[in-house]
């Protein structure tokens, strides 16, 4: 690995390259780090949570993506929770953030990146990172079936399909499939 992703030093593989989304190739590279949450970044990932097409895509989301005394309420409680969270960095600007968290033996990912950046290999490199930081095994993940993008970002990590579920998304309004996969030790 290339520098400290804690600090937001460069990372492996970086800068990377973005992959075609929706048949149109991405040009350009960039830069992704991680470093921990900064009160700032909340003003940030506020705002990306209430983008619709991105809830969409998430699908699980919180059910009012307007309150923001929720919101604050949420990130004060995963910021005192000991798990690892980080904002993700692209170029050194704060466009999302990602996540180890849970009981031990039922570990999870999470991730979420700006639309504006989807498609650029920044969720993938994030990622990467954080699976180098949290060498712990085995961890989970869940995506909507049909967020072919997450899927992809998660298998390309190692993670590997072990069930399916379904669920109320409140990103949709209505139940919804869902992939659970798994990152084994």
């Amino acid at each position: 690995m290339t520098g400290d992703p804690t600090t937001g030093e460069r990372v492996t593989g970086e800068p990377t390259t973005g992959e075609p989304v929706g048949g149109e190739p991405v040009t350009g590279s960039v830069a992704v780090s991680l470093r921990p949450v900064l009160t700032g970044d909340l003003d940030v990932f506020f705002a990306m949570m209430r983008d619709p097409e991105a809830r969409r895509a998430a699908a699980f989301t919180v059910a009012d993506p307007d309150d923001r005394a929720a919101f604050d309420a949420h990130w004060a409680r995963v910021l005192m929770s000991g798990n690892v969270h980080r904002t993700v960095l692209a170029d050194g600007a704060p466009v999302g953030h990602v996540a180890v968290y849970g009981e031990p033996g039922d570990r999870q990912v999470t991730y979420w990146i700006d639309r504006a950046h989807w498609g650029r290999g920044v969720a993938t490199a994030a990622l990467r990172a954080l699976l180098d930081l949290v060498p712990e095994r085995p961890l989970h993940a869940r995506a909507a079936a049909d967020n072919a993008a997450s899927l992809r970002v998660l298998r390309r990590c190692g993670f590997t399909v072990i069930g399916h579920d379904r669920d109320w998304a409140h990103g949709r309004g209505e139940e919804t499939d869902e992939v659970v996969l798994a990152l084994p030790a």
